[in-house]
């Protein structure tokens, strides 16, 4: 009931700039990296001709992976937003994007959880919170299949064999089996290793395949051209606030 009124004291404002209108202004949405086709099959990463597999797929426990943006520009600042200034709004808007680049058809949607440290500090899970959305999107159940029992530090600078290395481990099914095909939520891909990790347990625990989705693909080098082109020559291109034309 107090929506529409805290929407009127307090409106959202761009997840990019912080300035503009929800969800991403013009400007900010200009500059979002899409991810669209080719692609490879596996990973989802765009690619100059559609591929089987390629060097950034995640490791083998994730079956597929795919992701709506890169993870650069306004929807890093997006993210982090969501992430460390509490907007959870963003995680409606970014699910909606998320759900539309689904190609895994789940039995119910689980997610990569946080610590309870960092849990705490923030106030919530901000890949909880993505699931969701997704899950309520997708029309399937949210689940939570996994539990983090100890804390790995930060992995911005580790690499992929350092970052699977730490995170061996770090998780264990929550108790209950899991269903045959689970999708699993997380923030960003990086490397794929906290992903894999999630994935090697909930196959352990019974599942039979594990697809990964997030909201930003993170990659190092250039990428193609056609992840930011004109709007207007991507007719149909869904992004967070409706299709653009």
């Amino acid at each position: 009931m107090l929506r529409p009124l805290l929407d009127v004291l307090f409106p959202l404002r761009c997840a990019g700039c912080g300035a503009g209108p929800w969800p991403f202004c013009p400007a900010c949405t200009a500059d979002l990296g899409v991810v669209v086709p080719p692609l490879c099959e596996r990973c989802g990463r765009p690619t100059a001709r559609s591929v089987e597999g390629c060097p950034d797929c995640p490791p083998e426990p994730v079956e597929t992976a795919r992701a709506p943006f890169l993870f650069r520009g306004p929807l890093r600042s997006a993210l982090h937003r969501l992430k460390f200034s509490g907007w959870r709004a963003v995680a409606e808007a970014l699910g909606a994007a998320m759900a539309e680049a689904n190609e895994f058809e789940p039995d119910a949607v689980a997610w990569v959880p946080l610590a309870a440290r960092r849990r705490a500090a923030r106030g919530y899970d901000q890949a909880r919170a993505l699931a969701g959305v997704v899950g309520r999107r997708l029309g399937v159940p949210m689940r939570p299949m996994l539990v983090r029992v100890r804390e790995t530090g930060p992995q911005a600078r580790r690499t992929g064999p350092e970052r699977r290395r730490a995170m061996r481990g770090a998780f264990r099914a929550s108790g209950r089996r899991p269903p045959s095909r689970v999708l699993l939520v997380d923030a960003v891909l990086t490397t794929g290793a906290t992903a894999a990790e999630c994935a090697t347990v909930l196959l352990d625990a019974g599942a039979d395949r594990v697809a990964l989705l997030t909201a930003g693909r993170a990659l190092a080098g250039p990428v193609p051209a056609r992840c930011y082109a004109r709007r207007d020559s991507r007719p149909g291109l869904w992004l967070p606030g409706g299709a653009l034309r």
